[in-house]
């Protein structure tokens, strides 16, 4: 049992004393888990990591989402790889609907394939929303065309809005393969489902993408071709290792499973940094717009490495050991330690700790004194009328480590199924009770915030103990 009662024990340096507002102590079961030491994450050793970014063509992806071509459009970083994402899901689904096996379950990769475009959408037009102000973004007009648009072949089309003299030019993507799966037979219902899902995520945006969506609101259209350049990124589908699988397919699936994660760990990296100015600048309920957008980052990774589970096992394994044979480096036994990205942002997410003494405006007590949780439970028992957008930043921080630890257990989860339980322990034939792989301390160390945590333990034994007083008073009257 733990007691507290923070004048009587002290648990953490970081852990204030006990609020002077509550006299009764507060008694806890804390498992041995819970009780680990912060986990240190690493990637793995830097042959591994060269060899999935060399598969993965990163160094080329990187040029493309790195590349600055509209210097007063400021959300560019953000978005341009949330595009290329998109883009190569497309891509993904032409892949999936040629399968040549017979045994390959087309009918669920439909499903899931649509689901994930539509999650990307989705979340593409919240970046879009939340990055209205961040300057102007490259948008279609008779301008760009010099005022005169062609005749026959043109994908662009003015229009004139009803009740004005506005004129939008709507443009057609030429490059993209959105509007080529929904001239194909076999994935026009998938077009279909993916464009009208598209018009009406992105009813509250000032544009829309121009992919061959209905746009009834007569919105202008994005430069989508300027900007996810379709061309260049699908000129990198042929993965280099090819010649060394031979003919099993799975590789292309992997390969661009991979891909699209980490188009969306490079949009996540952009986030994590534009909040931390926000923050820093004290725009708080910005920051805790862009904190909410990098949970759900999160929660479209899982999604994404979903996919391995409808990979035939056979082809997969075969993969597998093509691809990587087996090492005795704990850190290289986990092929998602071998992305140097996601390990980056997985630190940063948990470095947004150091930002709460900052958001609350109080010093860190160097005694382990109440400081921040007295502030915490002020914040959020009196002072939230005045202060809402810390509540919800604050709130924001502890949901995206929601995320990422649900990410990293979902992730070892996807390894039992895919490869086998020994594969998720790491290679470790023998496991001690007390013993820990690396990624499974991610996912059962301590929480982040451990001042905001204990500030709602205490708020909420506190309104108990006043519930039960008041039971026990009208019981006594009575």
């Amino acid at each position: 049992m733990v007691d507290l009662d923070w004048k009587a024990k002290m648990v953490s340096s970081e852990m204030p004393n006990k609020s002077p507002k509550l006299s009764n102590k507060l008694h806890l079961t804390v498992p041995a888990s819970a009780r680990a030491v912060q986990a240190e994450i690493s990637a793995a050793s830097s042959s591994a990591c060269s060899a999935y970014e060399s598969y993965l063509r990163l160094p080329e992806l990187r040029k493309l989402w790195g590349s600055k071509e509209f210097p007063e459009w400021r959300n560019e970083s953000v978005l341009k790889p949330a595009l290329m994402a998109l883009e190569i899901t497309f891509r993904f689904v032409s892949t999936a609907l040629s399968d040549p096996r017979p045994y390959a379950n087309r009918r669920e990769w439909k499903r899931r394939l649509v689901s994930l475009t539509k999650s990307q959408i989705e979340l593409i037009a919240a970046l879009i929303e939340d990055g209205e102000e961040e300057g102007a973004a490259p948008i279609a007009d008779s301008s760009s065309a010099h005022g005169v648009l062609a005749r026959d072949g043109s994908s662009a089309e003015v229009w004139r809005i009803a009740g004005g003299d506005t004129t939008v030019v709507s443009r057609t993507s030429e490059a993209s393969l959105l509007p080529r799966l929904a001239m194909w037979q076999t994935s026009e219902d998938v077009a279909e489902a993916i464009l009208y899902s598209l018009e009406c995520a992105m009813r509250r945006c000032p544009y829309t993408l121009g992919l061959g969506e209905p746009n009834l609101a007569g919105k202008p259209t994005l430069e989508y071709d300027a900007v996810a350049k379709p061309s260049e990124l699908h000129a990198l589908k042929k993965c280099p290792y090819d010649h060394e699988v031979g003919s099993n397919y799975e590789n292309q699936t992997v390969y661009t499973t991979h891909q699209v994660l980490e188009s969306w760990i490079q949009s996540a990296s952009e986030l994590l940094g534009r909040a931390a100015a926000r923050i820093e600048s004290r725009s708080f309920e910005a920051a805790a717009s862009d904190c909410c957008l990098i949970e759900r980052i999160w929660k479209l990774l899982a999604e994404i490495f979903d996919l391995h589970l409808l990979m035939d096992p056979d082809d997969f394994l075969r993969l597998k050991n093509q691809l990587a044979p087996k090492s005795m480096d704990d850190s290289d036994a986990f092929f998602c330690f071998r992305s140097r990205k996601l390990v980056e942002i997985t630190k940063l997410c948990k470095d947004l700790r150091h930002r709460v003494p900052y958001i609350l405006g109080v010093e860190v007590d160097p005694t382990g004194g109440p400081r921040i949780q007295e502030a915490v439970m002020r914040l959020y028992s009196e002072e939230k009328g005045g202060a809402f957008e810390k509540v919800h930043l604050l709130q924001a921080l502890q949901a995206i480590e929601s995320a990422l630890k649900r990410f990293f257990y979902a992730y070892k989860q996807v390894l039992v199924v895919v490869m086998g339980s020994l594969e998720a322990r790491g290679n470790r034939v023998v496991i001690c009770p007390d013993s820990c792989d690396a990624l499974s301390q991610i996912f059962l160390e301590p929480t982040y915030f451990p001042s905001l945590d204990a500030a709602k333990t205490f708020l909420g034994n506190g309104l108990t103990q006043e519930q039960l007083g008041g039971l026990e008073r009208r019981t006594r009257s009575k």
